[in-house]
């Protein structure tokens, strides 16, 4: 079975049917031209390619079905950011939320032939929503960029029975040899869980059910996930005459003092900063090639994972992350929320928690990562985040998720608790010295914005610390047709945006470069490090690719950095 061949990799029903063509769209309900999904109007795939803002529009499409047999379900892997859908004119069902997949039983609306499938996006909630790095103003400026409105991940149905899995969450315990899975369905009866190896059966568990289970199975064979080495496992399970097929990794992660810990061996995380935009398709890869192709370039490079940058990626992005053995955090687009708010903590944690229930099984993800550097609003820097916001985040994440490292907040302002301290500095060489030198030996954290004023809020010495963005350093390239004659050359653009000073030639980058990451690799108390950033997006030129991803370096200057990551 190709699990690329199915939207969700991780939760695959074999009578899937992917309902991505013939789609039109329209501002006004009025009048409609054809539009590519899932790529979203604003993207160049889309066919629409319309940038300005978006706060209301309409889909619709012809539904033709040959047969009603069991139950007929439409999934949606991410419409951003409020929706309604209707079949034949009839209400179906709404969500809120623009990163996170959700579903509904169509079956009593449909009639054999054709039907109207119709939904309606609202994407006019600019204040207190959770956008990532989508730009507030019309246009893209800094380390903002092109919106996303309305369907941006595949849309597919899907045949069921009546009684059926509604999911299944498999935690693995490598020093056990075993793995937990929970099944949850929609009634009671006999369920089978059946685990393979590379198609051989290992194992048979049978028992009943009644809406949930947590079966504990040992496993007669050891096969271990690790860095670069995807051993996955396959598990059948059997409901009635429903069938899903899911899969995991055996491994274990946990940090101990300073250190990261990945099957009882130390590992340092070497982390790119990747954000998921493309510049044909804005959220949405062309195929699965172009997910693929982000991971290679990371390996390329030596680094050892990603921190997946305010946004929910793709389901195909983390099962090929599970295939090669790369680490990842696993971040929600939460920029955009006010924090200092508390009437919309809710409405986040319901955001949230879908994209962790989604992504649970992943054994890519070694790390939730719920919030980012909450600072302040947009309209209002200086309008104080409410701390209980960032604790009851870090609490949820934690009671639904206990097997993994949470950390409260990237960068800052930090609460009270979390599993890892983190934090961002795009300061010169001198500054990032000297606070290192003071984790180092004075188990001191002054860095800028890490904390609120007033709280009394500290880094407690022995937290474990990860240096999760530095560099972005701004280094543009004029490229040949030819790539293997690149010429690095002077930043031309004044549009070009990077954080601080830019490099002028790719030795200069090189050279600094590798005094960043020598520096940190110094300091005994970092456990990992995230480089921002891969690749260029939009105007922001700091990647080691371009927007297209072309790389700015030879191939010999691609293993420098290379060898510079693998120091360590």
């Amino acid at each position: 079975m190709n699990k690329l061949n199915y939207p969700n990799p991780i939760f695959i029903r074999t009578n899937t049917n992917c309902i991505n063509d013939d789609w039109y769209f329209s501002f006004d309900n009025d009048k409609y031209q054809k539009i590519n999904v899932p790529f979203c109007p604003e993207s160049l795939l889309s066919g629409i390619n319309f940038t300005d803002f978006i706060y209301h529009c309409f889909y619709k499409k012809e539904l033709v079905i040959d047969e009603i047999k069991n139950e007929i379900v439409i999934h949606f892997g991410a419409v951003d950011y409020r929706c309604a859908v209707y079949i034949n004119n009839n209400y179906v069902g709404s969500h809120v939320g623009g990163f996170t997949p959700f579903e509904f039983n169509i079956t009593r609306y449909l009639k054999v032939g054709k039907n109207e499938l119709f939904i309606e996006v609202f994407d006019n909630e600019q204040r207190n929503s959770p956008t990532g790095k989508q730009s507030h103003k019309k246009e893209s400026f800094g380390c903002f960029y092109t919106r996303t409105t309305g369907i941006w991940q595949n849309v597919w149905l899907e045949n069921r029975p009546s009684e059926y899995i509604k999911n299944v969450k498999i935690t693995p315990c490598l020093k056990n040899g075993s793995l937990s899975i929970e099944v949850i369905t929609n009634g009671e009866g006999p369920v089978s869980i059946e685990v393979y190896y590379q198609d051989k059966l290992l194992i048979t568990k049978n028992s009943q059910i009644s809406f949930k289970t947590i079966e504990n199975i040992i496993l007669p064979e050891i096969h271990e996930w690790d860095v670069g080495i995807g051993n996955l496992y396959d598990v059948k399970v059997i409901y009635k005459e429903d069938v899903i097929y899911t899969y995991f990794g055996l491994r274990d992660v946990e940090y101990r003092g300073f250190d990261f810990y990945l099957n009882d061996k130390k590992v340092f995380q070497k982390l790119v900063l990747d954000q998921g935009y493309y510049p044909d398709g804005i959220y949405t890869a062309k195929n699965v090639d172009e997910l693929e192709n982000d991971i290679n370039i990371a390996l390329e490079l030596g680094f050892n994972g990603a921190r997946l940058h305010q946004k929910v990626f793709d389901p195909r992005f983390l099962y090929l992350a599970d295939l090669k053995g790369y680490l990842v955090w696993g971040e929600y687009p939460s920029w955009g929320v006010d924090y200092s708010n508390l009437t919309f903590v809710g409405r986040y944690l319901q955001e949230w928690s879908e994209a962790v229930d989604r992504d649970y099984s992943h054994p890519s993800i070694i790390t939730w990562c719920p919030l980012n550097e909450v600072w302040g609003t947009w309209e209002n820097n200086k309008e104080k985040r409410d701390v209980k916001f960032i604790e009851l985040v870090y609490e949820f994440t934690k009671k639904i998720d206990p097997s993994r490292p949470c950390v409260d907040v990237s960068g800052g302002h930090h609460s009270r608790e979390t599993d890892v301290f983190d934090f961002h500095c795009y300061e010169n060489l001198e500054s990032i010295k000297k606070y290192l030198d003071e984790i180092e030996f004075e188990g001191k954290m002054e860095i800028p914005l890490l904390y609120t004023d007033g709280e009394n809020i500290k880094y407690k010495d022995g937290l474990p610390i990860n240096f999760s963005e530095f560099g972005g350093i701004k280094f543009s390239s004029k490229i040949d047709n030819n790539v293997s004659s690149i010429n690095a050359g002077p930043v031309e653009s004044t549009t070009d945006w990077g954080y601080g000073e830019g490099e002028k030639d790719a030795e200069s980058f090189i050279k600094r470069y590798e005094e960043l990451v020598t520096l940190i690799y110094k300091c005994n108390k970092i456990s990992g490090f995230c480089y921002t950033q891969l690749y260029d997006v939009e105007q922001e030129c700091n990647g080691f690719y371009t927007y297209d991803r072309k790389p700015k370096l030879t191939k010999e200057q691609i293993q420098r950095i290379k060898n510079i990551n693998n120091i360590k």
